[in-house]
C-alpha cells in the first residue's frame, strides 16, 4: 500500500473541495465565483499531491500542450467571468489531458462494480488500447 503523507492528505482535501465547488458552481447555473474557486482549489491540491515539479512536467509535456492550453485558457476565461465558454474550454482540455488515463479508470471501476451491466460496460470502456 502507498503511504500518504499529511501534506498529501491536505492536497486530497483541496482537490475534493475543488471538485465540489466546480460541481456546485455548475449546479447554480455557472456561478463564475464558485467555478473560479473550484479551479484554484483543484490545481493547488494537485500540485500539493504530486509536487510542483511533477505537476509542471505533466502539464507541459510536448504531446499534452494542446490540452494544457485549453484547460488553463478555460480557467483564465472563467476568472474573467465568462463561465460557460471557460467551462467548455476546460472540459475539452481535461479530456485531452487525461485521455490515456480514462481506460485505466474505467477498467478499475469495472472490477469494483458488482452490477452485471455496469461492470461489463466499464470493462469494455477500459479495454481500449488506444495510446493517443
Amino acid at each position: 500500500m502507498i503511504e500518504i503523507t499529511e501534506i498529501q492528505r491536505i492536497g486530497v482535501g483541496l482537490v475534493g473541495f475543488g471538485v465540489f465547488f466546480l460541481l456546485f458552481g455548475m449546479l447554480l447555473y455557472m456561478d463564475s465565483v464558485l467555478l473560479a474557486f473550484g479551479n484554484i482549489l483543484f490545481l493547488s491540491g494537485l500540485a500539493i499531491i504530486i509536487g510542483l515539479r511533477r505537476t509542471f512536467g505533466f502539464f507541459f509535456q510536448r504531446q499534452k500542450l494542446k490540452g494544457t492550453s485549453f484547460f488553463l485558457g478555460g480557467i483564465i476565461i472563467v476568472l474573467l467571468r465568462w463561465p460557460v465558454l471557460g467551462m467548455l474550454l476546460e472540459t475539452y482540455g481535461f479530456v485531452n489531458l487525461f485521455r490515456s488515463f480514462f481506460p485505466i479508470a474505467f477498467g478499475f471501476l469495472g472490477s469494483l462494480v458488482n452490477i452485471p451491466f455496469l461492470s461489463k460496460l466499464f470493462q469494455k470502456l477500459g479495454d481500449t488500447t488506444s495510446m493517443v
